[in-house]
């Protein structure tokens, strides 16, 4: 086993840090007012701005296929990319790219709203959670209603990131009630559905930065053209769209922990207690030891899941192992920063605190804690995954 990035992703990975260094770290300052003062962390064309920048540095749609303009880089290089993004709190994303259930679109879908999404010309959102059923899919309320030739919707979606900006959204709701009550996964079907055609959101306000939305459905009737995938197959794509997200949240929380244990060592150099560094202290050494120990464990798991999936193998054991370890680990690192910072930790002069806010978010969104636990529990015990087997 090879574990050393090569020359091509090593470059990859130190013109991305440079970028992350030169055009969005310098923006931290004016993003903490911004949140502060209630305005958005970074205005809309400061954001094209960055992306445009980002395209001249040769980073547009990632994961995106050639034939789509993308740089098609894959899972193990998004990984790595992600990696140096979350170094910094600022909320940037690279243009380019779509969500990944798109691309099961017919031709038509893909040219109303694949294309539209890559270029930055429509904002999307994915909808699945409702507020009686997070993980537990056979809870399902919402239902789609076979009329003519349309589909009408009624029902509410919770917690929906994107939500409140997305032009369009794609949607699950129950198609055929009895065969999703015989398994809670068949009988839900895939809706792409234009906000005009009459959903409405509502934002709902966190302890973090994050504006999630909730989606109200009321009688929204959704052409039959505009099923994605197959009807009462929906499932398998929720499964496809939150897998990927998974172990999405462990490379974030990789990047978030790198920055801030470097910021740890850099502060416990510099503060002095009972005229000595407090980095001399085994009371700050040893959880720094700790934070690097778990940085690197994190980062193997995910690049693991990233690999796996570059292989076209089903990495959703890992994928799930990368999110429960790298979330804790994330919460874990940024506690013990803000422990060494004491009180100035405490603060808003600095990011720690905005970013312990954000990181507690990502042991619940995209599977709970709970639920990565049961899911790599049920595959060991029912022999999916063999203990010691090469993943």
């Amino acid at each position: 086993m090879h574990l050393r990035l090569s020359e091509e992703q090593e470059m990859i990975q130190k013109t991305i840090r440079r970028f992350v260094e030169k055009e969005l770290i310098p923006l931290e300052n004016e993003v903490l007012k911004n949140e502060r003062e209630g305005r958005p962390s970074l205005e809309p064309e400061k954001m094209k701005e960055l992306q445009k920048k980002a395209k001249d540095f040769g980073f547009w749609g990632i994961n995106t296929p050639e034939e789509y303009g993308g740089s098609n880089l894959g899972q193990m290089m998004l990984a790595i990319v992600l990696m140096e993004v979350s170094k910094t709190f600022v909320p940037f994303t690279f243009g380019g790219s779509a969500d990944n259930i798109l691309y099961y679109g017919n031709e038509e879908q893909k040219k109303k709203y694949l294309i539209p999404t890559i270029n930055g010309e429509k904002k999307s959102c994915f909808a699945m959670t409702e507020p009686e059923a997070g993980s537990d899919t056979q809870n399902l309320k919402m239902t789609a209603v076979k009329d003519g030739n349309e589909w009408v919707l009624n029902g509410e979606k919770t917690f929906i990131t994107g939500g409140n900006e997305a032009d369009f959204v794609m949607v699950i709701a129950i198609t055929d009630k009895e065969l999703h009550q015989q398994t809670g996964r068949s009988g839900v079907t895939c809706f792409i559905v234009d906000r005009d055609m009459g959903w409405k959101s509502e934002y709902i306000d966190t302890m973090g930065e994050w504006g999630p939305a909730g989606l109200v459905f009321d009688n929204v009737r959704v052409p039959e053209e505009n099923v994605l995938g197959e009807i009462n197959r929906g499932y398998n794509l929720g499964l496809e769209w939150i897998g990927f997200a998974r172990w999405v949240v462990g490379a974030r929380a990789v990047g978030m922990s790198e920055r801030l244990l470097q910021m740890a060592i850099d502060y416990s150099k510099d503060r002095k207690t009972f005229g000595k560094p407090i980095a001399e202290r085994q009371a700050i050494q040893w959880p720094i030891a700790d934070s690097a120990v778990e940085i690197e464990a994190a980062k193997w798991l995910v690049l693991n899941a990233a690999f796996t999936l570059d292989q076209g193998e089903d990495n959703r054991h890992l994928a799930s192992m990368a999110k429960l370890y790298g979330a804790n680990m994330g919460n874990r690192v940024v506690d013990r920063v803000l422990q060494i910072h004491g009180g100035m930790g405490y603060t808003r002069e600095l990011p720690i605190e905005r970013w312990y806010r954000e990181a507690r978010l990502w042991r619940i969104y995209d599977g709970t804690d709970e639920i990565q636990r049961m899911i790599i529990s049920r595959n060991l015990l029912k022999g999916h995954v063999k203990v010691g087997q090469s993943v």
